[in-house]
């Protein structure tokens, strides 16, 4: 298994790898590997999608948020077509890594990451989908920003990264799993970015 250094160093290449590749924004979902990545609740704008969903090849998802109150990542797929990429004894899972462009004009002092099954209503324990909650997982949840993460089970399924800073302009990375015991096909990832809370936001809410 790769070191933290040598994973952080590879994580950064990937993010060189995928700006240098001349993506441009599109409105459109991206498909990879049975996967749709959908920005169609506004917010920020996916600039590419690639990879496999497994530990050694993760999904890469690059994007640009715009707004200062986050936006919300539409995710779809069967669990036919997803399956279970990262060994886990979830029907479904798959490893994830996002390359994010702070385009708000502010800057992150850290960043929140909620998955739900229905928009605007908090996973909890019973509806299976989470951060491999209960799983075994072959690494931690690591980013190239911030220093420390913390991972919330209940009562919600929540990532926050801290104890850094992503200027206006800079690229963040994260890399995480998602797992889901019972799947359904379309489900959320809400990204909070330098906002202490732990309640959608109301502006996001409403849509």
């Amino acid at each position: 298994m790769p070191s933290f250094r040598a994973h952080r160093l590879l994580l950064a290449a990937l993010a060189a790898g995928a700006c240098a590749s001349g993506a441009t924004a599109a409105a459109d979902p991206v498909t990879v590997g049975g996967v749709t990545f959908s920005d169609e609740r506004g917010g920020f704008v996916i600039l590419s999608a690639s990879g496999e969903g497994t530990y050694d090849n993760p999904f890469l998802v690059v994007e640009e948020i715009t707004d200062p109150e986050g936006a919300v990542l539409v995710m779809r797929g069967s669990v036919q077509e997803i399956g279970n990429r990262i060994g886990t004894l979830h029907q479904t899972g798959f490893a994830l890594t996002k390359i994010v462009i702070n385009g708000t004009g502010e800057a992150w002092t850290l960043f929140d990451m909620e998955l739900q099954e229905l928009y605007g209503v908090a996973s909890d324990y019973y509806d299976g989908l989470s951060f491999g909650q209960a799983a075994k997982l072959r690494r931690p949840f690591i980013s190239d920003r911030f220093e420390i993460n913390e991972t919330l089970n209940e009562p919600h399924d929540e990532i926050r990264f801290r104890d850094g800073t992503v200027d206006p302009g800079d690229r963040l990375t994260v890399t995480f799993v998602v797992t889901d015991a019972t799947p359904i096909p379309e489900f959320f990832l809400l990204q909070r970015p330098s906002r202490l809370i732990s309640a959608l936001p109301r502006r996001l809410a409403s849509r």
